[in-house]
Formats: structure tokens, C-alpha cells, sequence
């Protein structure tokens, strides 16, 4: 009994500690995200695009889509928009050629999925007659801001061969799930990816609204097939040596699901492909990343064990919470005399410091990227409520994670960039 005791106290303070080490690191990111850090371009010029949409069934909102890509301010001349019909049974094919996108059928049903969809797709891009020195990959659902390009355009000037695009949304306020989800999406936006940018490690991809340049393609191949292929290439660049840039004012509205077993289904996805590429290429880029002192491999190892983070902080504030109500049981049986005293050691202090700045930090992040409203900041109250189902969803990401079967998320809110604009 003595011996299962000590195990399962050891156990608790690995728990606790690795929360506290993950605490103070993403602390010290968070404070790179105070400015926003303009460097000056390496050259000048305005380069050429082919936007690249995978949609499956997306009639209900491509158009909107491909319409706000025309909109652009930036040289019609300079960029085409290719949507790739991924084993589609509706109109969505029609509808993306009627909106002026050039279609490419794709029929493949036991590929199917965004990432297998990019690599036969680029495999033709790559031996098209009009080439292009740079590709955007956007989903079908976006709405991209008319100095979307233009702003990409100028950050691969400053030498990035790849960028991500600022991640809006297009629904924030629909209903609870796509509040928590804005919330989480803005406050990571500058805590995690501007924050990165400013400190020279990489930026890592969001799965749509990012730029690559053509020769990385046709150097490295895409060859990112998993449930999240963006998170793949993104270690498949970073173990390279390349880094992600971080366009903050390259912005792209995403629309976000509006259920929670929608956003289940979502997320449980994410975990799958997160923990497929932890176990592909967290060891190398670590081992590379130590053995060359390179920050960006290591930093990009770490972000690649989101699910294993995501149970060791919920475990950690289960925890908590069940160690406080206990206190509060005993003390009020009078088994105990009084709550105990807070810890007062360097961990307990620097802890409640880190897990505090955060806190106060988040709605200076809502408010800099005028984000801060009423309803903003009821969900980031109401936040963790939200936050106790990723424990649960990462949980059953690790176990299922050699289930390749892609969950589509279906979307329906069509809106036009005017109506985000408020016009």
C-alpha cells in the first residue's frame, strides 16, 4: 500500500511540474506578443499566386469564398483560383466555375481528404504550362481580406519561403461553441503565432489562410497526408531548417462550427493528426533541435504533443479542483481545523504568477487586436467551461490516432466580405 502511495505521489508531482515547466515556457512566449515586429523587406515586387481551395461538398459557401479572392487588392493579372472538387456529389464543381475558379475534379474515394487532395493537386500545379511563384491554400468556407495577398506578398518579401495568415472568424457569435472557439483562435493568434514570429522560431501553420512558395513544393514535395497535414508540413519544413512567418495583418475569416458535437468531431481530428505527427517526428526535430541549438525544432517538437499537454494541464486542474473541494469537505466536518495555507515556495509562486499573467493578459490581447466586446469577453469568462471537454477529445485523439478517416466539417454559413465588413 506504502509502495502504491509513494507511486502515485511521484506521479502528482510529475503532473504538477510538467504543468508548471509548460506554464513558464508558454509565459515567455506570451511576452513577444506585446508589439508587432515590422522588418524590412529582403526584396521588392509583387509575385504571383495560384489559390488553391480543396472543397468537398461545399456548395453552400465556395462562392463567397472565391468572390472575396477576386476582390483582392492585388494585380488581377498576378493570381488564379483553382478549386480542386474532392470527390464532390453536389454542385460544387458548377458553382466554383460559374464564380470564375478554374476546377479540377478530383474522384478518389479511399484517399479522401484535405491532404491527399494538396498532393495530387500540386503534382499538377508543378507541370502546368503557367506556373506561379507562390501558392495560397485557403478552405472553402474562408473569406479572405482584400489586402489578404498584398500583405502575404510583402512578409515572403522579407525572405519566408512559407507564411500563415492572421486566422479570423466569420461566425464568432453564432452560438457558444463558435464564441469559445474566436476567443481561443484570437488570443492564440498573437500569445502563440505573433509571439513566435518576433522571436525568430516558427510560426507553425493553421490548416488554411498560409503561402508557400513553389520551388519548397517542388524541392520537398507536399507528401502531408494525415488529419492534419498542416501541422506535418510544418515539421517536415522546421526539422528542414526553414521557418514559418507569421503575416498578422494577412487576415482570413473562417467559419467555425456551431455545435459542440460538431466541434467534437473537429477537434477529435486535430488530436488524431497531432498525435500521428508526434510519433513520426517529435524525437528527430528534438534530437536535431538539441544537438544544433535550434529553438524553432525544439519549440516545434513541443507544439507537436498538444494532446499530451492537454491532459497533463486538465489532469492538473482536475486535480486542483478536487483537492479544494476536498480541503473545503474536511474542513467543514471538522476533520481539518482550517484551509491550508497557500503555497509559498518558488514553484507555487511562480506558477500562480505565470497561470495569473495569462489571465489579465488575455483581454489586453482581445482589446489590441480589437477584439474586445461584451459577448468577447463573456466567453472568456466562461472559457473554461469549455476548456474541460479537450480533455476528454485529446484523450480519445491518442487512442484513435491510426484512424485515418477524415470527419468532414460541414459548413453553411454563407457570408460575403461585405457583410463581414458591415457594408
Amino acid at each position: 500500500m506504502n509502495f502504491l502511495k509513494t507511486g502515485l505521489d511521484w506521479l502528482l508531482w510529475l503532473i504538477s511540474t510538467l504543468a508548471f515547466i509548460i506554464s513558464l515556457y508558454y509565459t515567455f512566449l506570451a511576452i513577444f506578443s506585446l508589439y508587432v515586429r515590422r522588418r524590412k523587406a529582403k526584396e521588392q515586387g509583387e509575385r504571383s499566386f495560384a489559390i488553391v481551395i480543396p472543397a468537398h461538398d461545399e456548395e453552400e459557401v465556395v462562392v463567397q469564398g472565391i468572390e472575396s479572392v477576386m476582390r483582392s487588392h492585388y494585380p488581377k493579372a498576378l493570381f488564379d483560383v483553382y478549386v480542386i472538387a474532392d470527390n464532390c456529389t453536389d454542385q460544387t464543381a458548377q458553382k466554383a466555375q460559374e464564380a470564375g475558379a478554374i476546377v479540377h475534379r478530383r474522384e478518389d474515394p479511399e484517399h479522401g481528404g484535405k491532404g491527399y487532395a494538396l498532393e495530387w493537386f500540386f503534382e499538377r500545379l508543378l507541370k502546368m504550362k503557367k506556373q506561379y511563384r507562390s501558392v495560397v491554400i485557403l478552405d472553402a468556407d474562408n473569406i479572405i481580406h482584400p489586402d489578404f495577398l498584398k500583405n502575404m506578398n510583402r512578409k515572403m518579401n522579407q525572405g519566408y519561403e512559407v507564411v500563415q495568415g492572421y486566422l479570423d472568424s466569420k461566425n464568432p457569435f453564432d452560438s457558444a461553441i463558435t464564441g469559445f472557439y474566436s476567443v481561443e483562435f484570437w488570443i492564440s493568434n498573437r500569445m502563440l503565432k505573433l509571439s513566435r514570429d518576433n522571436l525568430g522560431i516558427s510560426a507553425q501553420l493553421g490548416g488554411t489562410g498560409f503561402a508557400v512558395n513553389s520551388d519548397i513544393l517542388r524541392h520537398y514535395g507536399w507528401d502531408a497526408t494525415c488529419l492534419t497535414e498542416d501541422l506535418e508540413f510544418t515539421c517536415k519544413l522546421c526539422l528542414n531548417g526553414y521557418r514559418v512567418g507569421w503575416a498578422h495583418d494577412a487576415v482570413i475569416f473562417d467559419e467555425k462550427p456551431l455545435t459542440l458535437k460538431a466541434s467534437w468531431h473537429q477537434r477529435k481530428r486535430w488530436m488524431q493528426g497531432f498525435a500521428d505527427v508526434f510519433s513520426q517526428y517529435f524525437f528527430p526535430l528534438m534530437k536535431k533541435g538539441i544537438r544544433t541549438g535550434s529553438l524553432a525544432m525544439v519549440d516545434c517538437a513541443i507544439y507537436s504533443i498538444q494532446p499530451i499537454l492537454l491532459i497533463i494541464f486538465g489532469i492538473n486542474a482536475l486535480l486542483s479542483i478536487g483537492g479544494n473541494i476536498l480541503s473545503l469537505l474536511q474542513v467543514a466536518q471538522g476533520v481539518m481545523p482550517s484551509l491550508p495555507v497557500l503555497d509559498v515556495t518558488l514553484k507555487g509562486i511562480l506558477f500562480a504568477g505565470a497561470t495569473g499573467f495569462q489571465i489579465l493578459f488575455s483581454p489586453w490581447v482581445l482589446w489590441k487586436d480589437g477584439k474586445l466586446s461584451g459577448k468577447s469577453l463573456l466567453y472568456y469568462v466562461l472559457y473554461p467551461l469549455y476548456l474541460v471537454t479537450w480533455l476528454p477529445v485529446a484523450l480519445l485523439g491518442i487512442l484513435h490516432k491510426n484512424d485515418k478517416h477524415w470527419s468532414h466539417t460541414i459548413h453553411t454559413r454563407a457570408i460575403t466580405i461585405d457583410e463581414l465588413n458591415g457594408k
